[in-house]
C-alpha cells in the first residue's frame, strides 16, 4: 500500500533533494506539491518545482501556490544567507528550463484541505519550509486539524538554532505559524536539527550523480555541491552538507529511520527566544503526547537508501 503525500517546499537545494526522494520512492504517491517562502519567494519555489517534476519526468504532479508571507507580516523578503546557501534561483544557480506548465489556480490551502477528506488517514503533509500554509489549513477546518498526520522539517530541541542560538531557519520565518501548528496538531512528527545535521552528503556521493553523465545526475551534482561549498563556509565543522528535507520525506515513509520521544511542543514568539522549539510546560503532564520529535536517526541506513534511490532516479533519464 503506498502512502499519499504532500510535499510543502519552499524550493531551495534540500527541497528539490526531497521532490527527488519522493519520486524515486515507490511506496509514495506524490499527490500534489504546495509552494511556500523561505528560501526563495512562493512564484520562485513554484517555477522550480515545476521545472524539477518535468525533469524527472512527473509532469503529472500538481503544484499549488501557498501564502507568500508570515502570518505576523505584509511581505516577504528573501534573506542574504539563504541566497548565499542555496543561490539566486533557490537551486544552486543550475539552468533549468522552465517547465511547459503553470500553477494549479486552486490554492495551496483548499488543496490541502481537499485531500485529507478524500484520502484520510492513508494521507500525509510533509511541510519541509515555514508552516504558514499548514497552519491556514488547520484554522480553516477542525477534521483537518484534529487528525491529519504531519511530518514537518524544522525547530531544534536538543541542539541550538541555525538562524540563532534559539531558532532553526524554518520555525523562524513564522513562529506564529510554528506555535499554531504545534499546538493543534494532534499526529506531528518533528525532523529538526537535532537529526537532520547527523546526515551530511560529500562531494563524493555527488560525483557518482556527475559520473551518470544523464541530465537528472548533472541537475542533483551541481545543485548539492553548490550546496556543500556553502556549508563549508557557514559549517565547515560538519565536513559535508545536511539532509533536512529529504530525512522527513523519508521517515514520513519509514518511521523507524528515527528515534523520538514524545513532546508536546510550542514556539515562543517573544524575545530573546522568538522561534524557540520546546515543551509546552501547561501541557507536561498530559498523558497523551501530541508530537513525537526525533533525537535519534539510523544515519547509515538512511544515507544508504538516499543514494540508491536517487542515483537510480537519475540514471533513468
Amino acid at each position: 500500500m503506498t502512502t499519499k503525500m504532500i510535499l510543502d517546499v519552499d524550493t531551495g537545494i534540500d527541497d528539490a533533494l526531497a521532490l527527488a526522494y519522493a519520486m524515486a520512492s515507490p511506496e509514495v504517491e506524490l499527490i500534489g506539491v504546495t509552494s511556500t517562502y523561505g528560501n526563495v519567494t512562493v512564484p520562485d519555489a513554484a517555477r522550480n518545482s515545476l521545472a524539477i517534476l518535468e525533469l524527472f519526468g512527473r509532469a503529472d504532479v500538481p503544484v499549488f501556490a501557498g501564502p507568500t508571507h508570515a502570518r505576523a507580516q505584509d511581505s516577504f523578503t528573501v534573506m542574504e544567507i539563504s541566497q548565499f546557501i542555496h543561490g539566486v534561483n533557490g537551486i544552486g544557480e543550475a539552468k533549468l528550463p522552465d517547465a511547459q506548465r503553470e500553477v494549479e489556480k486552486t490554492s495551496a490551502v483548499d488543496f490541502m484541505v481537499d485531500a485529507f477528506h478524500r484520502h484520510g488517514e492513508d494521507l500525509v503533509i510533509v511541510p519541509v519550509g515555514p508552516l504558514t500554509t499548514v497552519a491556514a489549513a488547520m484554522e480553516a477546518d477542525k477534521d483537518f486539524a484534529a487528525q491529519v498526520r504531519i511530518v514537518m522539517m524544522g525547530g531544534a530541541l536538543t541542539v541550538p538554532g541555525n538562524v540563532n542560538a534559539s531558532a532553526e531557519a524554518n520555525i523562524s520565518q513564522d513562529p506564529e505559524a510554528a506555535d499554531f501548528v504545534m499546538r493543534t496538531a494532534q499526529n506531528l512528527t518533528m525532523i529538526g536539527l537535532d537529526v537532520t545535521l547527523q546526515t551530511l552528503l560529500t562531494s563524493k556521493e555527488t560525483a557518482v550523480w556527475k559520473g551518470l553523465g544523464t541530465p537528472r545526475g548533472e541537475f542533483l551534482a551541481e545543485a548539492t555541491d553548490y550546496y556543500i561549498k556553502a556549508y563549508e563556509t557557514t559549517s565547515p565543522h560538519l565536513g559535508g552538507c545536511g539532509l533536512h528535507d529529504p530525512l522527513a520525506v523519508a521517515v514520513a515513509i519509514d518511521p523507524t529511520l528515527v528515534d523520538c520521544i514524545g513532546v508536546n511542543l510550542r514556539t515562543d514568539l517573544d524575545e530573546p527566544t522568538r522561534g524557540r522549539t520546546i515543551g509546552d510546560p501547561e501541557r507536561l503532564n498530559d498523558v497523551w503526547k501530541t508530537s513525537q520529535v526525533a533525537v535519534g536517526v539510523d544515519v547509515d541506513r538512511f544515507l544508504d537508501e538516499f543514494m540508491t534511490r536517487l542515483t537510480n532516479l537519475a540514471r533513468s533519464s
